[in-house]
């Protein structure tokens, strides 16, 4: 009876690196742990190393799952982007910023961005301010000043 576990836990493996699920890895495990007693011990009933599997597979998926992926989260969020070499560098502003009607706009890098000012003050034409970051397709701007250096 231990080949069918192996064989299990050697089928759930294939399908775990074909889905990178983190579901199949658990019950792959209980398989393969389920196998080593069933060789170990003689006349290991087909119930209790249902039970095993069962109990095992499930404590494994619930204790450990959320730890991968929220380390394998964490990973993905350190990843910086383009966007995020555009934080906190200075753009100038090409049409004044008033966040009431909706207008507004930088050029930051040679890129012009709609914006609004992150405070919801008016930043007149022609004014530096700092990115600070994007909310939907608009730049989140700041004046420029000495809180900002």
């Amino acid at each position: 009876m231990e080949w069918f576990w192996l064989a299990l836990a050697i089928g759930l493996l294939v399908v775990e690196i074909v889905t990178t699920q983190f579901v199949t890895v658990w019950f792959a495990a209980s398989a393969g742990v389920v196998a080593i007693i069933t060789a170990i011990a003689n006349n290991f009933p087909i119930y209790w190393q249902i039970i095993v599997f069962v109990v095992l597979s499930v404590a494994l998926l619930f204790a450990t799952r959320p730890l991968v992926k929220k380390l394998l989260r964490r990973r993905t969020d350190a990843q910086k982007t383009n966007l995020d070499l555009l934080i906190d560098n200075e753009a100038i502003v090409v049409e004044e910023i008033e966040n009431i009607s909706g207008k507004g706009a930088v050029k930051l890098r040679g890129t012009v961005w709609s914006a609004k000012s992150e405070d919801n003050q008016v930043i007149k034409e022609g004014e530096i301010v700092i990115f600070k970051r994007v909310e939907g397709n608009k730049a989140i701007v700041a004046p420029k000043n000495q809180n900002n250096l």
